[in-house]
């Protein structure tokens, strides 16, 4: 009889999940976000409210300096106010509505949504908490995540939980989470510290590092997915193992799968967004903040020694009838944990630029090239992804693409391999030089965002630009070998 009972117990264990997620698509046709669990919906953010307010990150740099520098210029800190996205931000507004945006909001300054201080695009009277973004007191106040109840059972779109402190006797008391036991003075009398192995987890990254589409849920950037999915997951390494470390200590976790020494971590999170990093530089220098220029060109570096680090290149002839018929170059993550290139896919570009030449230096083939004007060809071999709306149409704007049509992605340690038709009599050498190249964006898609900033963000006064510069395109490997040698 209990037999029977366990077992009955068991199917009725595995049943009823599957009844329920029916019974959510039956209701409403899709996935549909609780709005009293996720009340600043589509941002899944919580907030546990109480008379602990979030701290700004220049207190915060009174007692932890280095740690404030090693942020301040970071893609952390300039998540809010970078040109780029409050470009994109200001169009979903008009095209999507606020309450759409709010989504992008709740992850580029997570505190001052909760609070209800964002209203829309733009920078005029916002208070530095939420000028920072990603602030200190963002990340050291996340006590745990809601991933599982989300509807897609997944990080997504900020399931984060904010408790910046709590209710005492006599007050509020702060409270702060990080990675490492508590020691003692930690805080001294300004905050509680809290040991919270979330933190050497990458699932606490995760909620802002998985973009789901506001309404069907589907994935728009996945970077956590290709993490958990791959061998770095399977090996231990978390997100701030690469992502929180100097170039050296990246290359021994994606090539030696060891995690680094706790004084080995910074707050750099550091990523290839250069582009940021560039800007910042810029708007550094019209200020006249040699300090913020140095530490935006120190990062801008990073982000490119990374990209360099990252991939690297087979170039190998194929025969047919003992004639060279094709080139084949093989494209090889070496080093990220997540697909090459990663995030916003369909935005980001990754090419191939090649260039064939027979013995006496004639060009025989090309394609790949950026023209004067920041162009690529028609017939580039780009390694990104193609998105398409409801009606499987080709979308670029993240509220609308809902699926994609192509992905050409490299997952963490795998490759892709990219063909060019070439023929010749064997015995013929041909050089072949050929460049993984990488940039931000298409140039025509950076010009449209930076041409429809908020009004008060004015790019002259800041960046001391008055057009769109062609973008930076970082050289990620290069390799020249000549083939077909043989008799």
């Amino acid at each position: 009889m209990k037999k029977k009972m366990k077992i009955a117990a068991i199917v009725g264990s595995i049943i009823l999940p599957f009844a329920l997620v029916t019974h959510a698509f039956a209701e409403g046709g899709r996935m549909e976000v609780d709005k009293d669990f996720y009340p600043y919906a589509p941002s899944l953010v919580k907030w546990n409210k109480t008379g602990a307010d979030f701290t700004p990150p220049e207190t915060c740099a009174e007692c932890h300096p280095q740690q404030y520098e090693e942020w301040m210029g970071s893609m952390h800190s300039l998540a809010f106010q970078d040109p780029v996205y409050q470009g994109e931000l200001n169009m979903a507004i008009k095209k999507a509505g606020h309450e759409i945006a709010k989504q992008c909001e709740g992850c580029h300054t997570p505190a001052a949504v909760v609070k209800g201080e964002i209203k829309g695009a733009g920078l005029t009277g916002l208070s530095p908490l939420a000028m920072a973004g990603v602030s200190c007191d963002v990340c050291h106040s996340i006590t745990d995540h809601t991933h599982w109840q989300t509807p897609y059972h997944q990080p997504e779109n900020g399931s984060m939980i904010l408790s910046p402190g709590k209710d005492g006797e006599d007050g509020p008391i702060l409270t702060k989470n990080g990675p490492f036991p508590v020691e003692e003075g930690c805080g001294e009398d300004f905050h509680e510290c809290v040991q919270n192995p979330l933190f050497l987890q990458s699932e606490l990254c995760a909620s802002c590092h998985q973009v789901f589409h506001y309404e069907t849920h589907t994935p728009l950037e996945a970077t956590y997915m290709e993490w958990k999915n791959g061998p770095y997951a399977a090996k231990g390494i978390e997100c701030q193992d690469c992502h929180m470390v100097e170039i050296d200590a990246f290359k021994r976790s994606a090539d030696e799968f060891i995690r680094p020494k706790r004084d080995e971590y910074h707050h750099y999170f550091n990523g290839a967004n250069f582009l940021l990093y560039y800007l910042t530089e810029l708007a550094a220098k019209k200020s006249g903040n040699d300090e913020l220029a140095v530490n935006a060109h120190n990062k801008f570096e990073m982000a490119v020694a990374r990209l360099q680090a990252a991939a690297d290149l087979e170039v190998s002839p194929i025969y047919r009838n003992d004639k060279l018929a094709e080139i084949k170059v093989r494209v090889k993550n070496m080093r990220a944990g997540h697909n090459l290139p990663t995030s916003l896919t369909n935005i980001r570009q990754m090419w191939l630029e090649i260039t064939a030449k027979d013995k006496d230096g004639k060009v025989i083939m090309t394609t790949g090239t950026v023209d004067a004007k920041g162009n690529l060809p028609p017939d580039v071999r780009l390694l990104n992804s193609d998105g398409q709306n409801d009606g499987f149409h080709f979308a670029l704007d993240p509220w609308e693409i809902q699926s994609f049509a192509r992905h050409e992605t490299i997952p963490p340690k795998g490759y892709k391999d990219v063909h060019y038709g070439l023929a010749a009599e064997k015995g013929q050498p041909i050089t072949i030089d050929v460049m993984l190249r990488y940039r931000q964006a298409e140039q025509k898609v950076a010009e449209k965002l930076l041409s429809v900033v908020p009004d008060d963000i004015h790019l002259n006064e800041i960046y001391g630009i008055t057009e769109v510069p062609v973008l930076p395109v970082i050289d990620m490997v290069k390799k020249s070998v000549t083939i077909n040698k043989g008799s």
